[in-house]
């Protein structure tokens, strides 16, 4: 049989897998990994495995069944190692802070732009009526609400809005496009 599968005998490849597929599944790859779809995966790996280097198994008054066990329980260590380390590197992943992977690192020139956008947003606020500049600062730079805008102005609610919006207006037509 194995003279057979080095000449590349498909069949006797068949023929083998036949002899020893539920034997080595059941005895060396499923004892060490339960799950039956992986233990699957192992076993065609191993038969794979074996098919590619038949060429340099050599009989010493042992079945070849010895060989492809061997195979077996390697291919199972090198998946239970690849759990481990994937295992790891999600702990690892989950430990590490939401905001840092999400996070860009920011440009080499952003500070300059920021500088830029800052500058000209103050001088646009101040060709503004003062009212509606203080309007605009109180709700978006300040981040206050709606009725602490309209406390610090002395007005109702909804009258602070009608002057939000006509803020926003005045503003839109002073900013540089």
């Amino acid at each position: 049989m194995v003279e057979r599968l080095q000449a590349g005998d498909r069949a006797a490849f068949a023929t083998l897998y036949g002899w020893y597929g539920k034997q080595i599944y059941r005895q060396a790859v499923l004892p060490r990994l339960p799950d039956p779809a992986l233990a699957e995966d192992v076993l065609r790996d191993t038969f794979r495995t074996a098919l590619e280097k038949i060429g340099t198994y050599r009989p010493q008054n042992r079945s070849i069944y010895f060989w492809l066990r061997r195979i077996a329980i390697n291919k199972a260590i090198d998946v239970h190692r690849r759990r481990k380390r994937d295992r790891q590197l999600a702990e690892a992943v989950a430990q590490e802070p939401v905001e840092a992977l999400h996070q860009r690192p920011a440009a080499p020139d952003r500070g300059l732009e920021e500088a830029d956008i800052k500058r000209l947003v103050e001088l646009s606020l101040s060709r503004l009526n003062e009212r509606y500049a203080t309007a605009l600062r109180m709700r978006l730079i300040e981040d206050r609400s709606r009725e602490e805008c309209a406390e610090a102005l002395g007005v109702k609610i909804a009258t602070f809005d009608v002057l939000f919006h006509r803020a926003c207006k005045a503003f839109r037509k002073e900013y540089p496009p």
